[in-house]
């Protein structure tokens, strides 16, 4: 266990804990696709081949829940979103990203926070492919935010001109979720 500092209100836990809205999906990696819609000169989709194919950036990252967890140094690898979003072409419109596992789960970010270099469109976990129980195949890791801005079982990013609040942030938690500033609620 690690001696540096956490979030306030956190606590470290050895591994990281299974919590999720509802039932994984079921998953056939033939007919599996991401969409990225909305604010973008070239709209496109992605199947899972291909977004393996652009997972070449490791990242060690902390992760922290807004119920009061946290793991430290998980080895995600994966596209950096930025670097997605840039091939799309971002419109001068483009403000906010709304993602969503195709069901009953999404989340918002704005668009200055998506673009951080350490937020990653995840194909892997410690080495290993992201198994179904972590957010497989594929996962929006969002380092500097709390977990639920870390969509799993990631299916559609759509940009936006303004930010639409997410399943949590309806729900009253804050639209930010910076755990260094315990931006759990509004």
């Amino acid at each position: 266990m690690s001696t540096s500092p956490l979030p306030p209100g956190q606590r470290e836990v050895a591994q990281m804990p299974v919590r999720h809205i509802g039932e994984p999906p079921p998953f056939d990696g033939s007919g599996w696709s991401l969409t990225l819609a909305g604010e973008l000169e070239r709209p496109r989709v992605f199947s899972l081949a291909e977004l393996r194919e652009l997972s070449t950036v490791d990242i060690e990252a902390d992760f922290h829940a807004a119920s009061g967890w946290s793991v430290r140094r998980l080895l995600w690898r994966g596209a950096r979103l930025c670097d997605v979003l840039a091939a799309a072409g971002l419109r001068p419109s483009a403000r906010a990203l709304r993602a969503s596992d195709g069901q009953r789960y999404d989340s918002a970010l704005a668009l200055a926070d998506a673009l951080e270099p350490d937020v990653l469109l995840a194909t892997s976990l410690g080495g290993e492919p992201l198994r179904l129980e972590h957010g497989g195949p594929l996962r929006l890791v969002v380092p500097a935010r709390y977990g639920w801005k870390s969509v799993k079982w990631l299916r559609a990013l759509e940009v936006h001109p303004e930010e639409r609040p997410g399943f949590w942030e309806r729900r009253g938690f804050h639209p930010r979720g910076d755990p260094w500033r315990e931006e759990r609620l509004s």
